[in-house]
């Protein structure tokens, strides 16, 4: 599994689901042996299916669009030790090349459940529509991981403060 096809499918589907105000929630734990993490979310969200074969968790805040999504993705990295630069370079070149544009808003290093890793802000079109995502990339000695949230400009910066609590609670196995 490459990183702009693991990530490619969440964009092309950035157009297609909308979001709901995130506002603030009651979290919930979900683990899963099949998981080398667990995590608190939303109470009330469905886990969804995109069809695109990546290993984690997709969630939405509603059965119909709008609706706010969330992936928590992981793959195994063989042991290797990888660029996180050239992963976000990846998924910004795999995105494109669907006739998606991309605009990096931001660029930051930032650690989560004792992992350190780096965390892109972009907005991207498509269509005439924008949709804001924020994507972290971090790796261990196993696995690199994608965990990502994509909304609309106008509920964006609720979705992040939610995001960013979600992030608070991840816990790598």
């Amino acid at each position: 599994m490459t990183t702009p096809r693991l990530l490619m499918a969440s964009a092309l589907t950035l157009c297609a689901l909308s979001t709901s105000t995130a506002g603030a929630q009651t979290l919930v734990t979900f683990t899963s042996p099949q998981l080398p993490f667990s995590f608190s979310h939303p109470k009330g969200w469905f886990g969804i299916n995109l069809g695109d074969r990546t290993s984690g968790v997709s969630m939405v805040s509603g059965k119909t669009p709008p609706a706010t999504m969330v992936r928590l993705l992981f793959a195994p990295n063989g042991g290797k030790t990888m660029d996180l630069a050239q992963q976000f370079k990846g998924f910004e070149t795999g995105v494109k090349s669907t006739g998606v544009q991309v605009r990096q808003q931001s660029s930051y290093n930032a650690r989560y459940g004792g992992l350190n890793g780096m965390e892109r802000e972009y907005t991207v079109t498509k269509g005439g529509k924008n949709v804001k995502m924020r994507i972290w990339f971090a790796q261990d000695h196993k696995n690199i991981y994608s965990f990502q949230l994509t909304d609309t400009p106008e509920r964006y910066a609720s979705a992040s403060d939610l995001f960013t609590r979600m992030m608070g609670t991840v816990k790598f196995k």
